[in-house]
């Protein structure tokens, strides 16, 4: 099955804030409770130490990803980590609320474009669960953007085009129903939304299913940096790693 653009609620710029926030707040929590990410850390350590960095600077960041977990563990082998959490739509509360619970991160309030990062975030440029948010061109822009800033990146998705992956993602509105009291900050909009009207889960469980239809293979990876200019001025490596029952693919980009 070849790529499939469709949208996402959460892309949309008349989609109200407090929705995709809720959105967010439960992929991050999701992310942390089923440490999806463990398979590669491996890969995170190997981006910092090639890049000479001690800083991660998360595009699209969301609601915070999995990153309080990953920083938990990427603290074992790399006690000077810093992360700095970025997104277009900056979900403040989700930042604030990871930013109490580590010292160590800290976020920008301000729009940051991933396709133009300023040149003042310097570190590892990572992403988590976002890349399918892109269109093609603007993938390129933002591989071509790091290589351009001699900055390397990260990126990793939790999911991929495949029957076993949307089949998976039927089950989103149990685990949204699920975890919703759990969820931190509390807030009784995010109850209201999910159980009395719940449009919650059913938008989770509509960007779940285009988000594995929207995501870039390997081969459709490799294909990207094909196409950028100075490619070979960086070592590539894609690939994808089992994380329990379900996958995680990645692309690690770092400066040679």
């Amino acid at each position: 099955m070849g790529r499939i653009h469709l949208f996402e609620f959460e892309d949309q710029q008349w989609f109200p804030t407090f929705l995709r926030n809720y959105g967010t707040d439960f992929l991050q929590f999701l992310s942390n409770k089923a440490k999806i990410y463990k398979p590669i850390i491996p890969v995170l350590e190997k981006g910092l130490k090639v890049n000479s960095t001690h800083q991660i600077i998360d595009l699209a960041s969301g609601g915070g990803g999995g990153l309080l977990w990953l920083n938990s563990e990427l603290k074992k082998s790399q006690p000077d980590i810093k992360i700095i959490l970025t997104d277009y739509y900056p979900n403040i509360s989700a930042f604030e609320y990871t930013k109490q619970k580590a010292d160590n991160i800290d976020y920008i309030s301000t729009s940051i474009d991933a396709k133009n990062v300023p040149k003042s975030l310097d570190g590892l440029r990572t992403q988590f669960l976002s890349l399918h948010h892109f269109r093609p061109k603007e993938a390129l822009q933002i591989l071509q953007n790091a290589v351009d800033d001699k900055n390397a990146i990260a990126i990793f998705e939790a999911q991929e085009r495949s029957v076993p992956s949307i089949l998976a993602m039927l089950f989103s509105p149990i685990s949204v129903w699920l975890t919703t009291p759990f969820i931190r900050p509390f807030k009784i909009g995010r109850i209201i939304f999910t159980y009395l009207i719940p449009i919650v889960p059913l938008f989770v469980l509509w960007d779940g299913i285009v988000s594995c239809l929207r995501t870039y293979s390997v081969k459709e990876m490799e294909t990207l940096v094909s196409r950028l200019q100075d490619k070979e001025q960086f070592n590539w490596d894609i690939n994808k790693v089992k994380s329990g029952p379900g996958v995680v693919l990645y692309l690690l980009g770092t400066p040679k």
